[in-house]
Parts: structure tokens; C-alpha cells; sequence
């Protein structure tokens, strides 16, 4: 009965609807064939038959991807399956006598059922070069089929009636398949269920791949439904992890069942995966617009504490002291290239009594260091680009040279500082401390020079300092007070930076010295008190004149980074002046000169990360040459200075120095006792 039925298939549409159920079972029995399709050598012009095209929109593959059965003797154009699941009626053709020795596929045998009811398998699809390793499951709405007998007559159209039998299968084992309709494709679902083809041929494709690693596994596993964006989401990373693979060498491990499943899925969800691409262009256009031009004011607080044991040794009358200075730094900015530095100050660090009050003895933490412990405001800048190679600074306080100039000392250099020298005088060239307080500078940017192009300066620095500038009495203010203008051509060839430095200066009656001009002019009963952060006394006070002065100073720095972990600083400055008239100078005229010079050597990294020593080697700010009516101050003793120090980095925040600073003939007199000073220094970071 069977074959009849089986001859009967085409002779007429309608027939098949019915002979299709009736007979499954006793066709898979006699046929013999497999789940495993077996490729034709004609398959390539073969039309594919109703069954076989509707089993293939239900498995989710390609007309391309699955094999076709074998080709019907017929001069007729055989009805496509797009045509079918498009609904489109079809009129029934003529019979056609079916060749003997052709084997034909059942759409059972297509949908991979077995002649158990209910069973699920897994077919594997012969691919045209090689058989593939990969298979893609099933969904259990349409491997399992239903058994049923259906009439063999209706009077609707036969495309219609094998449409209904193919519902009939889809809807097998659910409880509810009477009340709901069928969702023939991916496309349709609002969700992606972990049971759906879709999402288990993407779950193939992840764990086989590695997309995504959401477990340390390196699995993808979920037991609850995905949104159709969520599931593109993560179909566009297979896509991108599988195109890497393919080009990539050995990348044809890539097997051709893995790529028609993602060629389908493509097609499935390819208005998504445009969707979310739109999406995350907008999200970085705007990402982008916003990082360019907008900017939240923000001000960081940069703090640092000093604790120091020091002590003198020598003919001198200071004693064991523990001393401390603490800076906190408010650093704000506007637009993200600007700074606005405030600066608040407090301590007790007193400088130690050097002979004669001299300074040389002054450690960096003594510099404003001795506020009677309370707070003081010290610096005051606003540094701000004016376009790509000029950037400005605008000092209402305390405005030094340093802050804006570069001293290339760049291990020493810590802006008096607790991570540096420990001297005040091993951190730059001391000319740098004449002038200070409210003003202006500009630093202009040239270029880096190169070996064939010396003469070239990369930069150069331009300021404006007066330290009585804020005050509005007669004689004072910006630019009838005290003032140093600077000017500093710099040089960087390579490892080797170079500077040139000229500062034309002006001082009022008792305010001369290298003390950031901080001097605050004569005493109530007509002398000058000790002042100066480096230097001799004598060079500071001018051997006691009270004269107005008027300056010029010249300096050369030179810096070398002869490796990671070697550089070597060195810097000669001197000093010209005149003593102007005044009503207390008593008749005094006359003009001197101030030399200083030095080298420093740096060991960064010394024994671990993060560690400084340092060496410093040279002479303090000294008089000489100095005629003034019947004054002469001539004198040819150096006050040397040598220093040493290692700084241990404990932890980043933390650091403690000791060193030695050894002074002879203080005061440059060689009469006075060479002076030691022992300092341990712990500096804390924030």
C-alpha cells in the first residue's frame, strides 16, 4: 500500500497532504535511508520540493546550505519554497512518472524525526567538500512530529493543505496548541528563548569560539529569555571574534556549518544588530563632543608635611631641633589646561644661627617656614595657554621665578620642596631668588632644537615681578616699587639642556637680598636685620649699606642626563650692582659684584624605585670687589658648600632623608670654624 501511496504523491497536490502522515512510518521502513543526506551529483540545478522547502525555513537554514534530494523527471518549472511560505496558490501540474532508480527524502527524514513519537535528533548536514563537525539543534517545535491521519480530500488548495500539515508538526507537544498560532521565524519573536534555534545556534557559536566570556569558563549559558537587542548584542561579538579567526593564519578551523548558522542569524536579526550599531555611533559622536568641550571646574587638594631633626655642629650656638612646615595646595582648573594654584602655609621651622646670622645654613622646609604655626597664604598663580606655543602666568602673591622658569636642576629642583636637596641653596641657581612677589610671565615654545641647529633656542621665558606690588603708598607698587624683570633664553639638544639667564632688578632702601624679595627694608634704629635664604650675610646686607640698588644679574645653567640613573647639574651666577643715592646714605656711593656657582650630581632609582642621592658641590652667594666712599670689602675667601643626602622612599607617600651639609669658612671668612649640619627629614605626600 505503501508504494502506491508513494506513486500517488504526483499525481496530484492534494494527495500528497494526506499521504504525507499516513504513510511516514512505512516509508522510512522500506527506504532505509538515514538521518544524514547524501548529496547528489546533480544537485545544483535542482529545484527543492514543498516538503523539503518547509522543513528548511523551519531548521532556520539556507536554500545553499542543505543538500537537495534527488531531481524529479519533469519539463515542468518545479514550485520554489519561498513561493510556498509566501502563500502563493499553485495550480496542480500534470503526473509525472517517477524514475525507479531514484532514491526520494521524505519531509519526515528532512525534519529529522525517527518513527518514535515525540524523539528529537540532531541531523548533520553534509557539506559539498567536506563533512563538518558541526550541528546545529534542532528546536523541539519542529523536530518533534505528529502522527495523525488527515483526510485525504478538501476541497481548499493543495499549497494550503500542506501548509496546515506542516502547523500540525509545528505545534506538537504544546499544551496550548490549540489557542496559539504558529511563529514560523526568529524575526517575529518580541524574546530569543534559550529553547529557540537562534538562541542555541548562538550558543554553539560562543562556546565554540570564545565570543563571549561571561563565565570563567568561558560559556554562555542563561535560563531566562533575551531581548531581541540583548541577543544582537552579543551576535554582533561572535561576529567579530569569527571574522578575526578567518583572518588570522590557520583560520579554516572555521567550519562552513558555523558560518551558515551565523549567515542566518545575520538575516534574522539584522535590523537589531543596524539598530544598536546606530546607536553606538550617536553614543560616541556625543561621548566625543562632550569630552571636547565640556569641562567641570575642579580643585584637587595636594598637600605636604615636613618633619625635621637638625642640629649643627661647630662654634655655633644652636641646639638639637624638631621642627615642621606643612603646604597645602589647592589646585583648580577651569577648562582642563589651565591651574589656579593657592597655596596655604604653616610651621616653626626656624633657619639655624650660622656665624655673623649667615644663611647658608637654610634647609629647604625653613624657606616662609617659621609662621608661629598659623597659617599663611603663599602663593597665588593662575597659569593659563594662550594659544599652542605661548603659555602665561598670573602671580597675585608670592610669585617666584621658579614657578614658571626653568631652573634645570631637575632632580634638586622640588620648589623648596621636601623631596629634593635639603638645602635651600642645592635646589637652583640663587639669582633665581632675587625678585618675587605679584607680576606676570610667558613662557614661548619654539621647537626642539637638534645637534646641526645649536644656536636655535627651544623656548624662552619672559617675566615681570614686583614685590612691593600690591601696596598703593607713593614709591611703591607694580611698577614704582621694588622689581626684577627676567628674561632666559633655554636651549634642549638631545639629553643636554642649556639656559641663559638676565634679570635687571631694582631694591629699595634695606630690601637687597636673595630672599624671593621678601626683605622688608630698615630696621627701627637704622640698621638691617639678617635676611636672605641663601647665601652669606655679608652678600645679603651688602656689608651693612642701606643704599637703594640697582642690579644686573647674569646666570648659565646646563643640565645632563648621562643616563636613567645618573644626571649631572651645574650653574655659575653673578651679580653686578650699584648703590644709588638715598637721604640715609650718608654720602655713600659705590658697586660690587656677587658670585655663586655650583654642580650638582643625582643617582635616581638608587637601590630602589622611587630613591634619590644627591651630591652638591659649590660656593654660596659671596661679595666681592666692593668700593663704597672708604668701604672696601675684597675679600678672597669662598664659603664652600658640600652637601649630601639619600632620600629613601619608604612608601609612595612617604620618604625619609638624611644627609650632611658641610660649610667652610663661613660667612666667606676663613677665620670663622667650618660648620656641620646633620638633618634627618620625613616628608609626607598627600
Amino acid at each position: 500500500m505503501s508504494k502506491i501511496l508513494w506513486n500517488s504523491l504526483f499525481a496530484s497536490p492534494a494527495i500528497l497532504g494526506a499521504a504525507l502522515v499516513v504513510s511516514a512510518s512505512a516509508m522510512a521502513a522500506e527506504t532505509g535511508t538515514t538521518p544524514e543526506l547524501a548529496q547528489p551529483q546533480a544537485a545544483a540545478e535542482t529545484k527543492l520540493s514543498k516538503p523539503a522547502a518547509i522543513a528548511l525555513k523551519q531548521l532556520g537554514d539556507s536554500e545553499e546550505n542543505l543538500l537537495a534530494p534527488a531531481a524529479l523527471s519533469t519539463k515542468e518549472e518545479a514550485v520554489t519554497a519561498d513561493q510556498l511560505l509566501q502563500g502563493v496558490e499553485v495550480t496542480p501540474q500534470a503526473p509525472v512518472a517517477l524514475k525507479t532508480n531514484e532514491q526520494v527524502q521524505t519531509a519526515e527524514q528532512l525534519l529529522g524525526s525517527s518513527s518514535k513519537e515525540n524523539a528529537q535528533t540532531e541531523p548533520a548536514l553534509v557539506q559539498n567538500e567536506a563533512p563538518s563537525s558541526a550541528k546545529i539543534e534542532v528546536p523541539a517545535q519542529v523536530a518533534q512530529t505528529q502522527r495523525q491521519e488527515t483526510p485525504a480530500t478538501t476541497t481548499e488548495p493543495a499549497g494550503q493543505n500542506v501548509l496546515q500539515q506542516l502547523n500540525r508538526y509545528s505545534n506538537e507537544g504544546s499544551a496550548t496548541n490549540a489557542t496559539v498560532g504558529q511563529v514560523t521565524s526568529v524575526s517575529q519573536l518580541s524574546d530569543v528563548q534559550p529553547t529557540d534555534w537562534a538562541f542555541q545556534a548562538l550558543q554553539n557559536l560562543v562556546e565554540r569560539y570564545g565570543c563571549i566570556a561571561g563565565y570563567p569558563d568561558g560559556t554562555f549559558r542563561g535560563n531566562r529569555a533575551l531581548t531581541r537587542y540583548e541577543f544582537a548584542a552579543g551576535l554582533n561579538a561572535c561576529l567579530e571574534t569569527i571574522t578575526q579567526l578567518i583572518g588570522q593564519p590557520g583560520g579554516d578551523f572555521v567550519t562552513k556549518a558555523d558560518l551558515a548558522a551565523l549567515n542566518r542569524l545575520l538575516e534574522e536579526f539584522q535590523a537589531e544588530l543596524a539598530t544598536l550599531r546606530g546607536r553606538v555611533d550617536a553614543l560616541e559622536a556625543r561621548t566625543a563632543e562632550l569630552e571636547a568641550n565640556q569641562f567641570s571646574t575642579t580643585t584637587k587638594l595636594v598637600g605636604e608635611a615636613i618633619f625635621a631633626g637638625t642640629d649643627s655642629f661647630g662654634e655655633t650656638n644652636d641646639v638639637p631641633a624638631f621642627q615642621q612646615r606643612v603646604r597645602l595646595n589647592l589646585n583648580t582648573s577651569f577648562t582642563g589646561e589651565d591651574l589656579l594654584i593657592t597655596r596655604l602655609q604653616v610651621g616653626n621651622a626656624e633657619p639655624l644661627n650660622v656665624l655673623n646670622d649667615s644663611r647658608e645654613g637654610t634647609q629647604t622646609f625653613n624657606v616662609y617656614g617659621d609662621t608661629g604655626n598659623q597659617f599663611i597664604l603663599d602663593t597665588l598663580e593662575y597659569f593659563f595657554p594662550f594659544g599652542e606655543r605661548l603659555d602665561l602666568v598670573v602671580a597675585a602673591n608670592a610669585g617666584v621665578w621658579e614657578d614658571f622658569t626653568p631652573t634645570l636642576n631637575p632632580y634638586m629642583e622640588d620648589f623648596d620642596g621636601g623631596n629634593g636637596s635639603l638645602s635651600a641653596f642645592g635646589q637652583r641657581n640663587p639669582i633665581y631668588r632675587l625678585g618675587g612677589g605679584q607680576g606676570v610671565g610667558a613662557n614661548i615654545r619654539f621647537g626642539r632644537t637638534n645637534i646641526f641647529n645649536v644656536l636655535k633656542p627651544s623656548s624662552l621665558t619672559l617675566g615681570y615681578l614686583a614685590s612691593e606690588g600690591s601696596s598703593p603708598d607713593a614709591g611703591n607698587g607694580f611698577f614704582s616699587g621694588d622689581y626684577s624683570a627676567l628674561a632666559q633664553l633655554n636651549f634642549t639638544i638631545g639629553g643636554v639642556s642649556l639656559a641663559a639667564t638676565y634679570i635687571n632688578s631694582y631694591f629699595g632702601e634695606g630690601n637687597f637680598g636673595f630672599d624671593n624679595g621678601a626683605s622688608v627694608g630698615i630696621d627701627d634704629d637704622g640698621g638691617i636685620s639678617p635676611r636672605g635664604f641663601v647665601g652669606t650675610n655679608v652678600a645679603n646686607t651688602l656689608g651693612g649699606r642701606t643704599n637703594p640698588i640697582s642690579a644686573n644679574s647674569y646666570g648659565l645653567q646646563a643640565s645632563l642626563q648621562v643616563s636613567p640613573r645618573f644626571g649631572i647639574s651645574g650653574w655659575v651666577g653673578y651679580t653686578n650692582f650699584s648703590l644709588l643715592h638715598s637721604d640715609n646714605d650718608r654720602g655713600l656711593r659705590g658697586d660690587g659684584s656677587i658670585w655663586n656657582y655650583a654642580i650638582t650630581l643625582a643617582f635616581p632609582d638608587l637601590l630602589k624605585e622611587g630613591n634619590l642621592a644627591g651630591i652638591v658641590l659649590g660656593a654660596q652667594p659671596y661679595l666681592t670687589n666692593f668700593r663704597a666712599g672708604n668701604v672696601n670689602i675684597d675679600r678672597d675667601e669662598i664659603p664652600w658648600h658640600v652637601e649630601g643626602f639619600y632620600k629613601y622612599q619608604l612608601t609612595d607617600n612617604i620618604s625619609l632623608t638624611p644627609g650632611v651639609i658641610w660649610l667652610l669658612n663661613p660667612n666667606q671668612s676663613e677665620d670663622n670654624p667650618q660648620t656641620v649640619i646633620g638633618t634627618l627629614r620625613g616628608t609626607f605626600t598627600f
